[in-house]
C-alpha cells in the first residue's frame, strides 16, 4: 500500500489549475452508454482510481476505451453484455450509475449491489423506486439487482424524491431521456454535477428542461448521438486547495474554475478572516494572521457540501475558538475526527455534531484515512502540523484526488509517497 510522509509547518502558496471534476465525470461516462453509434471524446475527465475503476466497468460491458492527457474516447456501440459484476462494482458505490443507461438502452441490466466509502446508510433505494416509476420490474436477489422492462421500453412517469439525492436524480436523468413520453422528477438534485450532466444529455439530442433547479421535465427521444463535451472543474478539489494555504497561513490562487459554485465555501472563507477575490474563472484566498472559528452546517446544494466537512474541521483546529460543524446530508460521516484527535486536536462529537476547539498545535504522528474526504482532512492536518505525519491508506485519496501530493508540493508542501506493508 501506499502512505503520504508530510513535513509539516510549510505555508502553501501560489497558482494552480483545478482538476476536471470526478463527480460530474462518472455520470457523463455511464451515460455514453445510452448512444448505440459514434465514438465520444470527453475532455477534462481527472486521472483518478475511481475512474479507472469506471472505464473497466464499461470495457467488461463491451466499450471501447482510450485514456489519453485527460482525455477520455468512448465507443459504446459494441455493448455485449448487461451484467455489472461484483468484482467491480464492490470498489466504488458510483457504479450504481449503469443501471439507468442499460435499461433505458437494451430494456435490462444486472448490477451487483455497490460497495464504496464506509461511513453512514447510503441506500440505493430511491435509484430502484426511479426505475420501478419508469415501468422497470426490480428484484433484489443473490447480491445483485435484476431489472427488466416489459416490451424493452421505459415509459415517462412522475418521480417525486422524498430528500435530494444526486447518484438517484442522475440515474432517473439517464433513463427517462429515451423513455416513451414525459417524465418529470421533483425535488431533483440540483448539484453542478447534475447540471452538468443535463448539458451533456441535451448535447446529445435530449429534450430536458428545468436544467439547473429541482424541477426537471424530460421528453423522452428516440435516439441519442455521440458527441464531444469539455467536463467541469471539480469543486471539492478546489475547496481543498482553498483550505490548505488557509490552515497553513498561505495565499493561492486557482485557475479553471466557477467561482458561483463555491458561493457558499467561499462565504464561510471569508466568516473565518480570509481575503477572497474572483474573476471569471479564478479564485484568489489570502489567509488572515488568525483564522476566526466559523460554525457550517453541510446539506444539498447550494449550501455547504457535506463533502467539504471533514476538510472544515480540519481547518478550524487552527481558529480562534469553538466551531460548531453539523452535517445533515450523512450523520455518521465523523470517522476523521478520532484520527485528528490523534494529531493533537480537541474535537468531540455531541448529537451529530462535532465541536472543534481551537486553536489547537499539531503534532506530526502516523493517522489511517477511512474514507476520501477524511483522507483530504488528514493531509490537511499534516501540512500544519509539527515534525512528520504518515497519512495511510490512501488509496481512499487516490479516488477523488488527481495527484494531490503533486500539486501541494508545487505550491510549497514537503511531501512524499511511499510503500508500506499493512500487518492485520
Amino acid at each position: 500500500m501506499d502512505k503520504l510522509v508530510i513535513h509539516g509547518g510549510r505555508r502553501i502558496s501560489g497558482t494552480v489549475a483545478a482538476s476536471g471534476s470526478k463527480n460530474s465525470s462518472l455520470p457523463i461516462i455511464a451515460a455514453t452508454l445510452l448512444a448505440g453509434k459514434g465514438t465520444f471524446t470527453l475532455h477534462r475527465i481527472p486521472e483518478l482510481h475511481d475512474i479507472a475503476t469506471f472505464t473497466q466497468l464499461l470495457q467488461h460491458l463491451g466499450v471501447e476505451t482510450t485514456f489519453t492527457n485527460n482525455t477520455l474516447k468512448v465507443s459504446t456501440e459494441n455493448v455485449q453484455s448487461i451484467l455489472a459484476p461484483y468484482e467491480l462494482v464492490k470498489k466504488m458505490r458510483a457504479s450504481i450509475y449503469v443501471l439507468g443507461p442499460l435499461l433505458a438502452r437494451f430494456g435490462e441490466a444486472k448490477v451487483s449491489l455497490p460497495g464504496g466509502c464506509a461511513f453512514g446508510p447510503r441506500p440505493i433505494d430511491l435509484h430502484l423506486m426511479a426505475m420501478e416509476k419508469l415501468g422497470a420490474e426490480i428484484r433484489i436477489e443473490t447480491g445483485f439487482i435484476t431489472a427488466s422492462v416489459k416490451g424493452r421500453k421505459l415509459h415517462g412517469a412522475h418521480i417525486d424524491f422524498p430528500v435530494s439525492s444526486v447518484g438517484a436524480t442522475g440515474n432517473a436523468l439517464m433513463a427517462a431521456v429515451l423513455a416513451k413520453g414525459v417524465t418529470t422528477i421533483s425535488n431533483a438534485a440540483a448539484e453542478p454535477e447534475i447540471e452538468t450532466l443535463c448539458h451533456f444529455l441535451s448535447a446529445m439530442g435530449a429534450d430536458i428542461k428545468g436544467t439547473g433547479t429541482t424541477e426537471l421535465v424530460i421528453e423522452g427521444v428516440e435516439t441519442l448521438q455521440a458527441i464531444e463535451f469539455t467536463n467541469v472543474f471539480d469543486r471539492i478539489e478546489a475547496a481543498t486547495l482553498l483550505a490548505a494555504a488557509a490552515i497553513t497561513g498561505g495565499s493561492i490562487t486557482l485557475n479553471g474554475v466557477e467561482p458561483s459554485q463555491l458561493k457558499a465555501v467561499l462565504k464561510k472563507f471569508v466568516h473565518a478572516g480570509c481575503l477572497i477575490s474572483t474573476e471569471n474563472s479564478s479564485v484568489t484566498l489570502k489567509s488572515p494572521e488568525q483564522l476566526l472559528p466559523t460554525d457550517v452546517t453541510a446539506k444539498p446544494y447550494p449550501s455547504f457540501p457535506t463533502d467539504m466537512q471533514a476538510q472544515w474541521i480540519a481547518l478550524m483546529t487552527q481558529a480562534s475558538g469553538k466551531s460548531l460543524i453539523t452535517d445533515k446530508v450523512y450523520h455518521e460521516r465523523f470517522n476523521h475526527i478520532p484520527e485528528l484527535n490523534r494529531l493533537g486536536a480537541h474535537i468531540e462529537i455531541k448529537n451529530n455534531q462535532a465541536v472543534v476547539h481551537g486553536p489547537r498545535k499539531l503534532s506530526g504522528t502516523t493517522v489511517m484515512s477511512t474514507d476520501l474526504r477524511a483522507s483530504a482532512s488528514l493531509v490537511l492536518a499534516g501540512l500544519v502540523a509539527e515534525g512528520v505525519t504518515e497519512v495511510l491508506r490512501v488509496y481512499h485519496l487516490d479516488r477523488g484526488y488527481e495527484k494531490i501530493e503533486m500539486k501541494l508540493n508545487a505550491l510549497g508542501a514537503k511531501i512524499s509517497r511511499e510503500k508500506y506493508k499493512e500487518f492485520s
